[in-house]
């Protein structure tokens, strides 16, 4: 990452103090005017590291809601999506409108480095948490999921299912295990940590052992065990273990005794977005009940939005034990260094 873990901390210190920064500007609704900019403009793009069916449902929903104004989804995971902003902003290039990874990292380094632009829809402003919304009004928690273990039913017995992170490490899930990658996956790199933190990295160092066939994004792992691939998945996203479930295939998610990582995934307008009005109206919609309930029950996402109802089946978050990350004290290069020794990638 370009931000040094010490310029992090520090930041981060600066935004609780509340000295670093201006005030948030006052909320906004949308109005007619603003419809009509966005709509003159015709199109906003928007780098999303949710997993692509999702996004795109989203952006369909946006466009039936205002016609005229196409989503283009520019879809990858959060850590490309980072190095991607950091390339463009540093050659001067401004192609994104609206930006969205599962890194809160992320937000911090490009806040600091002045690239985002200020904006606070009404529901954020309304409903959300303090902790979960930033403090100048230049970026809110747009998602939350887990990163959960998880089975195939048809391969694995529930009495035989691993229920916890140290059955993993059990030497009959040799070779039979997925994981996806905190180098690619925000979501991993936030879950790496929180893990690490509450059981120690010789957790990791014992599962590099285990023969764990590596893919990239967190939006994986789920779909190889739903073809058979491994039986077993060590980390993934929890929505799509919800969508693959609810669709009929026999997978199964597991919330480990130890603590399950919670991911929140961010959103901001960039500073130069070439469509402003277009961003400022996709970014309040993002926020609205009916985007928020969208991707509940189409993507499976846990939202803030308190108007949001969970689908009967899932379990809800006051009964799961969860991991929190800190951003001040993530430092990726570490992750990365020690993952690649301990999984050889």
């Amino acid at each position: 990452m370009s931000a040094k873990p010490a310029a992090v901390v520090a930041l981060v210190a600066a935004l609780a103090s509340g000295a670093a920064f201006s005030q948030a500007p006052a909320p906004y609704d949308v109005t007619p005017q603003l419809v009509a900019a966005a709509q003159k403009e015709g199109k906003v793009v928007w780098y999303s590291a949710t997993d692509v069916q999702v996004a795109e449902k989203l952006a369909r929903a946006f466009e039936a809601k205002y016609p005229g104004i196409k989503v283009q989804v520019e879809r990858s995971g959060a850590e490309r999506i980072f190095q991607r902003i950091n390339q463009e902003y540093g050659s001067r290039i401004y192609n994104a409108d609206v930006v969205e990874t599962s890194d809160a990292v992320h937000f911090v380094h490009f806040k600091k480095q002045g690239w985002l632009q200020p904006a606070v829809p009404s529901d954020v402003a309304k409903f959300w948490p303090r902790e979960y919304r930033d403090p100048d009004g230049q970026f809110a928690a747009y998602r939350a999921h887990l990163s959960v273990i998880a089975y195939n039913t048809k391969l694995v017995p529930k009495d035989q299912a691993p229920k916890s992170l140290a059955d993993l490490l059990d030497p009959r899930w040799s070779g039979k295990i997925v994981k996806a990658h905190p180098g690619y996956s925000g979501t991993i790199m936030t879950g790496t940590q929180a893990i690490s933190q509450a059981v120690g990295w010789k957790f990791f160092e014992q599962l590099g052992k285990q023969k764990v066939m590596q893919v990239q994004s967190s939006t994986e792992p789920p779909k190889k065990l739903a073809a058979g691939e491994r039986p077993v998945m060590a980390d993934g996203n929890e929505y799509n273990v919800f969508l693959l479930r609810e669709s009929g295939v026999p997978i199964e998610p597991v919330y480990a005794p130890e603590g399950t990582p919670l991911v929140v995934g961010n959103a901001a307008i960039l500073k130069n977005a070439p469509d402003p009005n277009a961003a400022r109206l996709f970014y309040h919609f993002m926020f609205s009940r009916e985007a928020q309930q969208l991707n509940s029950d189409v993507g499976g996402l846990r939202s803030f939005h308190p108007e949001v109802k969970e689908k009967a089946g899932r379990v809800p978050l006051s009964q799961i034990k969860l991991l929190n990350s800190d951003p001040a004290k993530l430092d990726a290069e570490d992750i990365k260094k020690r993952y690649e020794e301990y999984f050889g990638t």
